[in-house]
C-alpha cells in the first residue's frame, strides 16, 4: 500500500495527531476540546508537551516517549496530567500487554511529577487515554474505565488520582454520550462530513489549518519517504552489497523509531520476530554514531566500506 497524502491522514495517525496537538495556539485548543468531550466536563486550559520523553534510570532501563502529554492547570497549579495515545497496532502480544504498558506509563509520569520535599498529597492526578480502532478487551465496549479498587469492598472509595481510559472507536456496548461517539468516529475518519457538531467543526477547521502548513507537509514527506529512498539507494548500488545495505537500513529505521518510542530491546525483538542480540547491536551502533543515517549504520553493521 502506498504512502497516504497528508490530506488523507486521520487524527488516529500518530504523525497528524502529534502535529496538530503540538501546533502553536491550535494544539492546546484541540486538546482541550477532545479531553472535554472524552471526560464529559469542561476543561478550561491545557499546556501541551508533545513527544515528552521519560528516560530510564540507567542505559539498560526502559524509558517511554508519550505521544501527547497535556497538563491541566487549576488556580495556577498543575492539577491533572493527561497522556493521549492513539494506538493502531492490533498485534496480539501488544494488545495483551496494554494493561502492563499503561501501568508503566503511570509509574514513569508519577515518578517525575513530585518534587523533592513535596507531600504525597501534592501528587498530580494522571489520566492515560488509549484510543484504538480495535477492541482492547474483546467486550465490544466503547469505553473501558480502569481505576484501583478494593477487592473485598469494591464500593469503598480509593481515590489515588490514577485512571486509564481505553476508547474503542467501533464499540457498541455501554451508553457513552453521543458527543463521544461522534468524536471517535471523527478521529478514525477525519473528513468534513464526520464533523457533525460545532466542536468537531471547529476541530476540523484547525486540523485543516495544520495540514495546509507547508512545514508540516515537508516534515511528513521527509519522515515517510525515508524508507523508500533507502530502498532505492540500495537498488541503485547495482550490486549485492547495495541491496543488502538497503534492506538492512530499512530494518534499522524501524528499530530507530521503536527506540525513540521508548521500547526496550526485548520488546523490539519480539515485535520484529528477530534476535535480541541483533537489536542490541543496532541500538549500540545508533548510540555510538549519533546523527548517522540508517544507510550509514547499515553499512557499518555489514562491514561495507564507504565509497566502494
Amino acid at each position: 500500500m502506498g504512502k497516504k497524502n497528508i490530506e488523507e491522514l486521520n487524527l488516529m495517525d500518530d504523525f497528524l495527531m502529534g502535529s496538530v496537538l503540538s501546533y502553536p495556539v491550535v494544539g492546546p485548543e484541540v486538546c482541550r476540546k477532545m479531553i472535554s468531550i472524552i471526560l464529559s466536563r469542561e476543561i478550561r486550559e491545557v499546556r501541551i508537551v508533545p513527544q515528552k520523553a521519560y528516560f530510564g534510570a540507567d542505559t539498560d532501563k526502559h524509558g517511554i516517549r508519550l505521544d501527547v502529554y497535556a497538563e491541566e492547570a487549576r488556580e495556577g497549579d498543575v492539577d491533572t496530567v493527561y497522556d493521549i495515545e492513539p494506538d493502531k497496532s492490533s498485534k496480539g502480544e501488544m494488545r495483551l500487554a496494554l494493561p502492563r504498558r499503561t501501568r508503566f506509563y503511570h509509574a514513569k509520569i508519577d515518578a517525575d511529577s513530585l518534587a523533592s520535599g513535596e507531600d504525597y498529597a501534592q501528587l498530580k492526578n494522571v489520566t492515560v487515554i488509549f484510543i484504538s480502532p480495535y477492541d482492547p478487551f474483546g467486550l465490544k465496549r466503547m469505553v473501558y474505565t480502569i481505576k484501583n479498587t478494593c477487592v473485598e469492598e469494591p464500593d469503598m472509595p480509593c481515590e489515588d488520582g490514577m485512571q486509564t481510559l481505553f476508547l474503542y472507536t467501533k464499540g457498541s456496548k455501554g451508553n457513552p454520550p453521543e458527543e463521544l461517539r461522534r468524536l471517535l468516529r471523527y478521529l478514525e475518519d477525519s473528513r468534513e462530513e464526520n464533523a457533525q457538531d460545532e466542536d468537531l467543526k471547529e476541530i476540523h477547521r484547525m486540523v485543516q489549518q495544520v495540514k495546509r502548513d507547508r512545514e508540516v507537509s515537508l516534515e511528513y514527506m521527509k519522515i515517510y519517504e525515508r524508507e523508500r529512498m533507502i530502498r532505492e539507494e540500495g537498488r541503485e548500488e547495482g550490486r549485492e552489497e547495495g541491496y543488502a545495505s538497503g534492506g538492512e537500513a530499512a530494518k534499522i529505521g524501524i528499530i530507530r523509531r521503536k527506540v525513540e518510542k521508548g521500547f526496550s530491546a526485548p520488546e523490539i525483538a519480539e515485535m520484529l520476530e528477530t534476535e535480541e542480540s541483533y537489536v542490541n547491536e543496532v541500538m549500540h551502533l545508533l548510540e555510538k554514531n549519533e546523527g548517522a543515517s540508517d544507510l550509514e549504520i547499515a553499512r557499518k553493521k555489514l562491514g561495507i566500506e564507504e565509497g566502494r
